[in-house]
């Protein structure tokens, strides 16, 4: 009885803690892709044919998902639906995207993984503006908002800013990654990355 108990509650906290344990696996998934990406684009694969193949194999192995498992729940498709689902993926899919992977050609993956943090407060502040979020700093809620969004602003601002010794990797790594000289034009890299998040921005509050 006891083991049985015991197992009910690894199993309820479990499921609780399911939508963080898959957030930290995207955000892992992502940094992955930063370094895969990079090495694509150090090998001359245009950041745009990258896109298009990515979205190729992912629409690929999303449809029949889609397909067999929401095609008895998915609302009608009207002209209002498909402008709205065409603006999402203009916004959020193919525009975003294309930015995004073209500013790591002239940044590096560390930088725009730590640009891409920003996107949260970017996205509470343009809220914010549109009066979709309401902020009350009587509610220790809002001052974490408050709090998590300076602080990441702020972790932006020191990796930007700071510039540190630089680090090599090591030899028997399966993927070396070097820079050029294209890399090297971080203004233009990182007004590129801050549209990209922008974008992004606009798409999650879109979307809802």
């Amino acid at each position: 009885m006891w083991f049985y108990t015991r197992a009910m509650a690894i199993l309820y906290a479990y499921s609780r803690f399911i939508p963080h344990f898959l957030m930290i696996l995207v955000q892992i998934g992502y940094s992955f892709l930063y370094f895969l990406a990079e090495a694509a684009f150090s090998h001359g694969m245009s950041p745009h044919v990258f896109v298009t193949y990515r979205y190729i194999v992912g629409g690929l192995v999303m449809f029949p998902l889609a397909y067999f498992l929401e095609r008895k729940v998915r609302p009608k498709l009207t002209l209002v639906l498909f402008l709205e689902i065409f603006v999402l993926s203009l916004l959020g899919a193919s525009l975003t995207v294309n930015i995004y992977f073209a500013s790591l050609r002239y940044t590096s993956p560390t930088f725009i993984t730590s640009m891409t943090n920003t996107v949260p407060s970017m996205t509470f502040i343009i809220a914010i503006m549109l009066r979709l979020e309401i902020v009350n700093l009587r509610n220790p809620r809002g001052i974490a908002k408050i709090v998590g969004t300076l602080l990441s602003l702020a972790g932006v601002l020191t990796i930007t800013l700071y510039k540190g010794p630089e680090v090599q990797s090591l030899q028997s790594a399966p993927i070396h990654i070097k820079s050029n000289a294209s890399q090297q034009n971080w203004v233009k890299g990182t007004i590129l990355l801050v549209v990209s998040c922008i974008t992004w921005s606009l798409w999650f509050i879109m979307q809802v």
